[in-house]
């Protein structure tokens, strides 16, 4: 793919939150880039807690691939990172959309030969009320430190009924909000933002508060999964709803 191509595929965002702009750092695009870590979220406290980059660029494994096997339609990636899920859909003929904060992680997919925005998922965000599938997944589920908020807006994103496939904290006991910064352990910790870590049975609860009904939960490979199903009908208002054919996939990652 030329770069022109490319550059227009990634599209452009909003100014960026803390966060955001954390995620769109040198030390995180350093190592998407090379496709390994160090890397690690430092929480105020001072511990840090590992990310796995060399995962997340490797291809899908068969954890992934068990949760790619359930995903029903078209496929929202929420934080898709370097791309993984995406690609691998996409190489399966299916239609699957990441998006991501970081510049770098939605290059990286299209790169692989998936579509891909720079969006957060609070941002407007194409097909809204008619994915099949939404997926949360490696650590994703912090995103924004609120996962009651996190989860609701989710709900307004699939379709009726849609499914909602999440990976917990495999610790069950775990439910906490964090104020953390991306670090390589080399260079300065970039700017603090919040985040949140949640086991299963806290990711439960707030899922159920907002109207997910929980289909099914496993574990494979040391992760915790948690597939939700949504409202039958839809959460957004008649003004706002949209038809609930399956979304077409952007040909190009224009916002």
């Amino acid at each position: 793919m030329s770069g022109t191509r490319a550059a227009a595929r990634v599209g452009h965002q909003r100014t960026a939150p803390a966060a955001e702009r954390a995620w769109s750092a040198d030390p995180y695009a350093d190592a998407l880039r090379a496709g390994r870590g160090p890397l690690f979220l430092r929480r105020d406290d001072g511990r840090l807690l590992p990310l796995d980059v060399e995962r997340w660029c490797a291809e899908a494994d068969a954890a992934d691939l068990e949760v790619l096997g359930r995903c029903e339609g078209a496929v929202l990636d929420v934080g898709c990172g370097p791309g993984r899920l995406v690609a691998a859909l996409a190489a399966e003929g299916r239609r699957a959309l990441g998006i991501d904060v970081s510049e770098a992680a939605v290059a990286r997919t299209v790169g692989r030969g998936g579509q891909a925005l720079r969006r957060s998922v609070f941002d407007p965000l194409p097909g809204v009320g008619r994915w099949g599938t939404a997926l949360l997944l490696d650590g994703n589920v912090g995103i924004g430190g609120d996962p009651v908020a996190l989860l609701r807006r989710l709900g307004r994103l699939v379709a009726p009924g849609g499914l909602l496939i999440a990976e917990a904290v495999p610790r069950p006991e775990v439910d906490e909000r964090v104020l953390v910064r991306v670090t390589d352990a080399r260079r300065p910790p970039g700017a603090a933002f919040r985040g949140a870590r949640v086991g299963g049975p806290a990711l439960v609860r707030y899922a159920r508060a907002v109207g997910w009904r929980v289909e099914d939960e496993w574990s494979t490979e040391g992760r915790v999964f948690v597939a939700l199903r949504g409202r039958d009908q839809p959460t957004v208002t008649p003004s706002s709803a949209a038809p609930r054919t399956p979304p077409p996939t952007p040909r190009t990652a224009q916002p």
